[in-house]
């Protein structure tokens, strides 16, 4: 077996990493020097800077806010050229989100932004083609937006998320965590899910969430109230009293059917009698 280079052993490390529970990273003491600051710290509540400008697939310059506004947002920081990790975290969204019968532009928006400001808009556009190819719904890529930006909009917007990152210029290359963030439409940081693969049942509970349950179903927001999400795993789990008081108030509801059916019969009998 050939030996692991050290640019493909520190991602390993960093994936690793953000897979862990917690805030999707380890102590720092725990990693090589080279990879120390990197972080992707929970910042929940938070507002995303919405004057922040990036540029497009086509080249055109907007301001963040004008991808935010009816619907919940899907955030990922990347940088296009990655080697491997950023590829994994996309590659980790799209399987996903085959699998949520939410479609992207219609309840939700997807919105990749590279921190690496030498990044070009043409390099996004190949991005953005590649991947709503691999989504497979058809369409034009609406909903879909792979940006890029200068150093000033892209530090804003990772400041405002935790996410912070590594330059190696021996290597040319970042050491970053991975991750994925999920905004409610007026902005502010509601989820956050770590690693490269993101449990599809989560993450459409997470955009119904970021909605305020105005996207999903009535099933979905009977998932919400009997599960919660944990900061601390990224992830959610039963709220063990809320499902039980689902399960009493259902109990109730199917016996108070039974009682009324049942009722419901002996007055037919004793009409026809």
């Amino acid at each position: 077996m050939k030996n692991l280079g050290p640019g493909l052993l520190a991602t390993l490390l960093l994936a690793l990493a953000a897979a862990l529970p917690g805030q999707g990273q380890v102590q720092d003491n725990l990693l090589p020097e080279a990879l120390r600051g990197v972080d992707f710290e929970q910042r929940l509540g938070a507002q995303l800077p919405l004057d922040a400008v990036f540029t497009d697939a086509t080249g055109r310059q907007r301001p963040l806010g004008e991808y935010f506004g009816p619907r919940p947002v899907l955030v990922t920081l990347v940088y296009y050229e990655c080697p491997m990790l950023c590829t994994l975290v996309l590659n980790g969204v799209v399987a996903s989100l085959r699998a949520v019968d939410l479609d992207v532009g219609s309840a939700f928006d997807v919105v990749v932004v590279s921190f690496d400001s030498r990044e070009t808009p043409q390099l996004a556009a190949a991005k953005k083609e590649a991947y709503v190819a691999s989504y497979g719904r058809g369409g034009d890529g609406t909903g879909w937006h792979f940006l890029t930006g200068d150093e000033a909009n892209v530090a804003r917007l990772a400041e405002a998320v935790g996410f912070r990152w590594v330059y190696d210029e021996e290597r040319d290359e970042f050491a970053h965590s991975a991750g994925i963030v999920l905004a409610t439409p007026e902005g502010l940081v509601s989820r956050y899910f770590f690693g490269i693969e993101f449990p599809p049942r989560d993450l459409r509970l997470g955009l119904v969430e970021a909605s305020g349950s105005k996207i999903g179903t009535l099933a979905d927001r009977v998932l919400l109230f009997c599960f919660h999400y944990d900061p601390a795993t990224g992830r959610y789990s039963v709220a063990t009293l809320n499902a039980v008081r689902a399960g009493g108030v259902l109990t109730v509801a199917l016996l108070a059917a039974f009682v009324l059916a049942a009722l419901r019969r002996e007055r037919a009998r004793a009409a026809r009698a």
